[in-house]
């Protein structure tokens, strides 16, 4: 957040945390025990991810910026866009582009925005998920930077949707920006 840091440092810092983020979030997920067998012959007790499938949905454009670091740690994932902007005359957010995998039901699904304010964007996209029968429980909305105000929005409007964040901020401005 330091007004000097330079662009290259910011870059860096920030995909760093997108991934930090992402592995975060991916420790919620369901996991099973299992036991495999080494190259040397034993056997070792680890974990894996159990269920059906995992797909990354973006709500764009700020959350496309976290899709490489997603890419980069989860192997071959499905992604989707969901594309929602305020309309100017009314406040209010409106969908504008939705492209999300066939049969996305059954699927753990992270949604990504850089940053939430007011959490109306994500809260649409969360409802529009919801209207694809993806299940509550197994939405996690990532974020690098939230403002209290969107944080207790969704968390308000939809109780089980895991919020994982890195920062979260007291205010917002006038213009609904995180200050």
């Amino acid at each position: 957040r330091n007004k000097d840091t330079t662009r290259d440092e910011f870059i860096f810092y920030s995909k760093r945390l997108m991934r930090l983020l992402i592995e975060h979030a991916l420790s919620f997920l369901p996991l099973k025990s299992v036991t495999v067998e080494t190259p040397q012959g034993t056997t070792y007790e680890g974990k894996r991810f159990h269920r059906q499938r995992i797909t990354g949905v973006s709500i764009l454009r700020a959350g496309e910026t976290m899709e490489q670091a997603l890419t980069a740690v989860c192997k071959d994932i499905r992604l989707g866009k969901i594309l929602i902007q305020t309309n100017h005359d009314t406040g209010e957010p409106e969908l504008h582009y939705l492209r999300l995998p066939k049969e996305i039901s059954e699927d753990y699904v992270i949604l990504m925005d850089s940053t939430v304010s007011t959490g109306a964007a994500a809260m649409m996209a969360v409802r529009v998920l919801l209207d694809h029968d993806v299940q509550e429980d197994r939405i996690f909305l990532l974020s690098l930077l939230m403002a209290e105000m969107g944080v207790h929005s969704v968390a308000y409007a939809f109780p089980r949707v895991r919020i994982i964040t890195t920062a979260v901020d007291k205010r917002i401005n006038e213009e609904f920006h995180i200050i």
